[in-house]
């Protein structure tokens, strides 16, 4: 009889955040992402050239949140410890083309994207894997873990709480409606805890298709057109007419807060319409999952946008969804 192979061990997770680890990091990171301008801007809040007749101001909140640097102190920690181990990440770190250049010239390899070197079939047990700020789909997950290789988990909190909060919607036969971009590794790592579970969701962009939902949920239609309308952006079998009874909302962190918002005040309405106001509790869930910092730097803009100025920079990638949502705020005023 034949012996039996060694399965692959399950993925070890790392914990790199050990005082003796993150010293030896700390003054690499701050070289890479500090500058003594912004350190005189941050005490100042603003900075004066009178020759040029400049001010330069800076908003109260701004720069990488807690998750993002954690993120970013795990990857450069993890080359200090596994200097002779292969490094790999499962996409981009953030949404910031100079990071994202940074850490690749430091030898992690990407295993997606523009710079994608390698595919997660060609993984070991000897590697380590890097799984981004915004985490990853629950399939992704478990190739890991039937791989064996160890894996920094750089998951963000807040995005965390998200999961939780649809697996909890999963759980309860609610249908997740997630405010978001369907395309973004956040979202799809989302809805990839409410499909784990056996749960429905739907992806809705912006408050016109918050309102093609209210129309569905209040008066019905034609759920071909409606399928059409949101293809790719719905959980295998979902029907409207049968899945948009029981909701709950949740959102992308990095989304708009006030749009969240009336997302949520939308939907919880055409729930009152349809099923009455003493009904609401039994088939309308709203949970606030707007990461805390995106709204302190949401905030912030505002403030400084109270004050008249010539020109606002808005630092960061072009595919940041803060990034993107920061400009949109400055082109309003």
């Amino acid at each position: 009889m034949p012996m039996a192979t060694d399965a692959p061990s399950k993925a070890k997770r790392i914990n790199l955040r050990r005082p003796d680890v993150m010293e030896q990091v700390k003054a690499q990171v701050m070289t890479h992402y500090r500058s003594d301008l912004v350190d005189q801007l941050r005490v100042k809040g603003e900075v004066t050239c009178p020759i040029a007749q400049i001010t330069i101001k800076l908003a109260k909140e701004f720069g990488f949140c807690y998750g993002v640097e954690r993120c970013i102190d795990l990857a450069y920690a993890a080359l200090k410890v596994f200097p002779d181990k292969p490094l790999y990440i499962l996409g981009e770190i953030i949404h910031n083309p100079e990071v994202n250049d940074q850490i690749r010239d430091m030898g992690i390899r990407f295993l997606s994207g523009p710079n994608k070197i390698a595919d997660i079939e060609d993984l070991t047990e000897d590697d380590i894997v890097i799984i981004p700020a915004f985490g990853t789909e629950v399939s992704i997950r478990k190739k890991l873990e039937a791989k064996g290789c160890q894996f920094v988990d750089t998951t963000c909190g807040d995005v965390m709480s998200v999961w939780k909060r649809v697996r909890t919607y999963a759980k309860e036969e609610v249908t997740s409606i997630i405010h978001g971009k369907a395309s973004h590794e956040e979202t799809r790592a989302t809805i990839s805890q409410a499909t784990a579970n056996r749960g429905h969701y739907l992806i809705i962009r912006d408050l016109d298709e918050t309102d093609s939902v209210c129309r569905y949920i209040r008066e019905g239609g034609n759920k071909r057109l409606f399928l059409e309308e949101f293809a790719g952006r719905y959980s295998d079998g979902f029907n409207p007419d049968l899945h948009l009874q029981i909701v709950g909302v949740a959102n992308q962190t990095t989304m708009m807060r006030g749009e969240t918002e009336e997302v949520q005040r939308r939907i919880k309405e055409a729930i009152s319409q349809s099923h009455g106001k003493d009904k609401i509790n039994d088939h309308f869930r709203f949970f606030d999952t707007i990461c805390g910092a995106t709204q302190d730097r949401q905030d912030a803009l505002g403030i400084m946008l109270e004050e008249p100025m010539d020109l606002l920079l808005v630092i960061g990638g072009y595919n940041s969804s803060n990034t993107s949502h920061l400009a949109e705020m400055g082109e309003k005023v």
